[in-house]
């Protein structure tokens, strides 16, 4: 073994260095070793940084910790703070998209660079059957693994920064949210759903803004149509195929206000129902003033199945067998959209953003001003006008 100069040595054929570090909670020094170098010049370069952190406080200590491991003590570590269904997304985002591409690395050896070939990795062959996979996936990917890893750098101190956020992520041509349908094509895939014994839902989805599980979770007594309004109390999903019941995203009920033509489709819809328990007689399932949405037995109503007739009802408009084909079809969009096109219709039209927030459920209007700032952008060239019009008319 050699001898120990200004904190390096040589151990076997490495060089190591050791710095003491005050234990952040008694504040006492202790050493620290570090080993592993090819040179004595790698080891005084590591040495000078390490003590350079250590008098900022910022020293991390090294870990053989892999990406595998931390990310299962991090979803471990979150299982009592998110809703069981985030939690399910999380775990299956990082197992089908990041374990096998990068679990056996190390934490403190990731790069941004890693998580940008991930993504390239991805959106060329990470899909079903190899094919690629979609902007979106690999976005709400990036949100996933930002958040986990920044806990590893504020909580864990297990980086000295977050990799995440410095890495690329793949570009697409892609829709602004909300910019997804006209209103005409909304009221033109309203009327096609029109027929249907859900089609209150949708009608609601679109004229609330809603959320797809905050409807299904709607019960009778939750809704005054003379008081034209409904309460929002819950949410409904689905993980690993047991259908189950939270509460909402912001952990807060609230009051939605519908207008007239809403409260009669929603009268409408009362009246079939009870039609369909009087027809199922004892075989109905549901109960006295139960959910708003159900089969036609009863039972609740899965979250799968009203975004199967979403895609549905879009297919058949496009392509209909009874009439001529629309000169302009409908673009693809998702049942979620109508949430979008609500909120970015009432914010063009000048409702005020913290208006639009309440009814979507936002908990700070904040997150509405940063979902659909383009929107609140083309309102504020349309309000320049305005006052220039409303100054040269004075």
């Amino acid at each position: 073994m050699g001898k120990l100069r200004d904190g390096v040595m040589k151990r076997g054929k490495t060089w190591s260095y050791v710095i003491r570090v005050p234990d952040p909670e008694t504040g006492v020094s202790k050493p620290k070793w570090v080993g592993g170098f090819a040179t004595e010049d790698e080891a005084k370069a590591a040495r000078d940084e390490a003590r350079f952190k250590a008098r900022r406080g910022e020293y991390i200590e090294r870990s053989d910790l892999t990406v595998a491991d931390y990310l299962a003590e991090w979803l471990d570590g979150h299982a009592m703070e998110v809703k069981p269904r985030t939690l399910d997304d999380y775990r299956n985002c990082l197992r089908l998209y990041v374990l096998p591409r990068i679990g056996s690395v190390k934490v403190q050896a990731l790069r941004p660079s890693t998580f940008t070939r991930l993504y390239l990795d991805l959106r060329a062959r990470g899909g079903k059957g190899g094919r690629p996979l979609a902007v979106s996936t690999v976005t709400h990917l990036h949100a996933v693994l930002r958040k986990a890893f920044r806990d590893a750098v504020e909580v864990e101190q297990l980086l000295p920064n977050n990799p995440v956020e410095r890495a690329k992520r793949p570009r697409d041509v892609y829709r602004e949210v909300g910019d997804v349908w006209t209103k005409a094509q909304l009221r033109a895939f309203l009327e096609v759903a029109r027929g249907h014994r859900l089609f209150a839902f949708f009608h609601l989805a679109a004229y609330t803004g809603a959320r797809r599980g905050e409807l299904l979770h709607l019960r009778w007594p939750d809704v005054d149509l003379d008081g034209r309004r409904i309460t929002i109390t819950g949410s409904t999903a689905v993980i690993s195929g047991v259908r189950v019941e939270g509460t909402t995203k912001s952990g807060r009920s609230r009051v939605v206000t519908i207008d007239a033509e809403t409260a009669g489709v929603l009268r409408v819809h009362r009246v079939r129902q009870c039609e369909e328990a009087e027809t199922a007689g004892e075989e109905w399932r549901g109960e006295p003033n139960g959910y708003v949405f159900t089969t036609a037995w009863g039972e609740p109503v899965y979250p799968d199945t009203v975004t199967g007739l979403f895609r549905t009802f879009t297919r058949v408009y496009n392509a209909p067998t009874d009439r001529p084909a629309p000169a302009e079809p409908l673009p693809p969009a998702r049942l979620h959209d109508l949430r979008h096109l609500h909120a970015t219709t009432l914010l063009m039209a000048g409702v005020p953003v913290h208006v639009v927030a309440a009814r979507l459920g936002h908990a700070d209007p904040a997150i509405t001003l940063r979902v659909y700032a383009h929107v609140v952008r083309d309102a504020e060239t349309a309000a320049a006008e305005v006052f220039a019009q409303a100054l040269a008319d004075g």
